[in-house]
């Protein structure tokens, strides 16, 4: 049997051989074998108890303490949005201040102790923001809870950055252990990554948003838009929030802010997605609001309830009937046309105009 000795010669030999036959040697290359994967590296990946034993678990962990009534809880990553000039800063400062401060805004719940709020503006300048919480008889006092950041534009990426959305979520999270902040308010989005529409993009987002919340026990409130050419006539949902449907997936809860087409100052608020608690604020009971400035505080005044249906431009009469329906009970109640007006908020003439006759 012929044996290949070739196999047992030194490399230089090997080389000396093939450049007298005119071509230069290239020794083959080793085959890769890859590696056996340990099967114990992912024992920790999924925490795998009884039913039973989950249960216990939860019934020991402490429940979600609320921060603006059932929109909004601890330890939640929340979304706010509606269209442009609705009052989507005013109502964000507006809950920032009253978590800041400990007191409550009208009939919202609020379950936690005064805590550190860092809301961060990337929309109004500094005179903007003065003239909101500004009065010819003085200026609000904010408590020391509450602390703004204004957006800087002009610094340069330093070299070890990807890019700036990197560097803006490290800036983000140096403030946060800086003044020791657990609720963390960012206006707006968009601001935040460019084509938030692009599911990858809108997957990176969220998973940056949610390590700095687990990592620093933060609750998060973003603020967004609707889409430019939204329905007027049809109701508040997830598909109104403009971007990728992961945004609003990966959340825990979000609420929005739809305006009126019975009365153009008017305003309500409607949950559209909620883990924390059952819909308390859904479309058979928006909360309605205006926004108000009684004195040195733009804020939104709340009011009373509503069916969101009352509120909608629609090109056949469905509001007139389903108002003409409830002028109709608040009489049978007793109500004085001026009260119902209150009570709905339309106009004194509309009342007179659907009462029963």
């Amino acid at each position: 049997m012929s044996q290949n000795y070739s196999a047992e010669r030194p490399q230089r030999i090997e080389n000396i051989r093939a450049e007298t036959r005119g071509y230069t040697l290239r020794p083959a290359e080793r085959l890769k074998i890859p590696a056996t994967p340990d099967p114990e590296a992912c024992r920790y990946l999924f925490t795998v108890f009884t039913g039973n034993r989950w249960m216990e678990l939860g019934e020991r962990e402490p429940g979600k303490k609320m921060l603006f009534g059932e929109f909004w809880h601890q330890g939640e990553l929340c979304i706010l949005f509606a269209d442009t000039n609705v009052g989507k800063s005013v109502l964000a400062v507006q809950i920032g201040n009253s978590i800041a401060h400990g007191k409550p805004i009208a009939k919202f719940a609020l379950d936690v102790k005064p805590s550190k709020v860092l809301y961060i503006d990337f929309e109004l300048s500094t005179k903007q923001f003065y003239q909101r919480y500004t009065h010819p008889q003085g200026n609000y006092n904010f408590t020391d809870h509450f602390l703004r950041a204004q957006f800087n534009p002009d610094n340069e990426i330093p070299d070890h950055y990807k890019n700036y959305d990197e560097y803006i979520i490290a800036g983000l999270e140096y403030r946060i252990k800086q003044i020791k902040a657990t609720v963390l308010i960012i206006d707006n989005i968009s601001c935040l990554r460019g084509g938030t529409e692009n599911a990858a993009v809108a997957l990176s987002l969220m998973k940056s948003l949610k390590a700095l919340q687990n990592d620093h026990f933060l609750s998060i409130l973003v603020l967004a838009h609707t889409p430019k050419r939204r329905n007027p006539g049809s109701t508040l949902s997830a598909d109104d929030l403009h971007g990728s449907k992961l945004l609003i997936n990966l959340a825990d809860s979000a609420f929005a802010i739809g305006t009126s087409s019975a009365n153009q100052r008017l305003c309500y608020l409607k949950q559209i997605k909620q883990r924390s608690t059952a819909q308390v604020y859904g479309e058979d009971n928006i909360c309605l609001c205006h926004i108000t400035k009684p004195h040195n505080f733009l804020q939104f005044e709340f009011g009373g309830n509503s069916h969101e249906r009352l509120h909608l431009r629609t090109r056949n009469m469905l509001n007139q009937e389903l108002l003409s329906q409830k002028v109709a009970e608040l009489s049978a109640q007793g109500l004085t046309q001026r009260q119902i007006s209150r009570e709905l908020h339309i106009a004194l003439g509309l009342v007179n105009k659907l009462m029963p006759k």
